[in-house]
């Protein structure tokens, strides 16, 4: 037998802190599926560098280009407004012993703060465009701005495509499975699976990637 839930919120389905359905669509619970943790790095209008700890994203394109396609951006925020002024931004991979650090970043992230001095973090300059980068990412993927769509029309959040155009790796991440696949490799939100029965919240979670089987040519 399978649950159904549709698109009217189920009024059995219990918050985990007051906003958390203000925030986020109760299908995000209700299917629960991971996704890559991020630092996104852009300058503010200022002149400070920003940080952006961020997941509900996929990568992927074709042999003419790469695409980072950000979704669930929400368009308050500092690292919308510099992505849409500046044009450009980049992605930052870290494993998950920056976890506090990143988090760091979020609780002080105010117009004036340096948050690359708030997460201790090293900044460094991208290759190919303007911005910050954090160099202690084992990845960092600089993007220049593709497009912004507002799927929902809400004005709430809005879904950020950017074009890859360079990539940097750590050397010891660079060869085979073992650093990047591990707890030293790639960051992932398991986001609050809801309890489909009683409706009751669960917290999120952060993981790391276990790999279980190899794809036979």
């Amino acid at each position: 037998m399978k649950i159904e839930i549709d698109k009217v919120f189920p009024d059995y389905f219990k918050a985990s802190y007051p906003e958390e359905f203000e925030l986020f669509s109760h299908f995000e619970v209700a299917a629960g599926i991971p996704t890559a943790l991020f630092a996104i790095t852009t300058w503010k209008e200022n002149g400070e560098p920003n940080v952006c700890f961020h997941a509900w994203s996929c990568f992927h394109g074709d042999k003419t280009a790469f695409f980072a396609v950000m979704g669930n951006l929400y368009r308050h925020t500092h690292t919308y407004a510099n992505i849409n002024r500046e044009k450009c931004f980049c992605i930052n991979f870290l494993p998950i012993s920056y976890y506090d650090r990143l988090v760091n970043t979020i609780n002080h992230n105010s117009y004036e703060e340096n948050e690359f001095a708030v997460g201790g973090f090293t900044l460094s300059h991208a290759k190919t465009i303007n911005v910050p980068v954090i160099d202690e990412a084992f990845i960092c993927m600089e993007c220049t701005l593709k497009e912004i769509q507002d799927l929902s029309g809400a004005g709430i959040t809005a879904m950020v495509t950017g074009q890859v155009l360079h990539i940097s790796v750590e050397e010891e991440y660079a060869q085979g499975y073992e650093k990047r696949y591990s707890k030293d490799g790639f960051m992932m939100l398991i986001p609050a699976p809801q309890d489909l029965v009683t409706g009751e919240p669960n917290k999120s979670a952060i993981a790391t990637i276990d790999i279980k089987n190899m794809i036979r040519n």
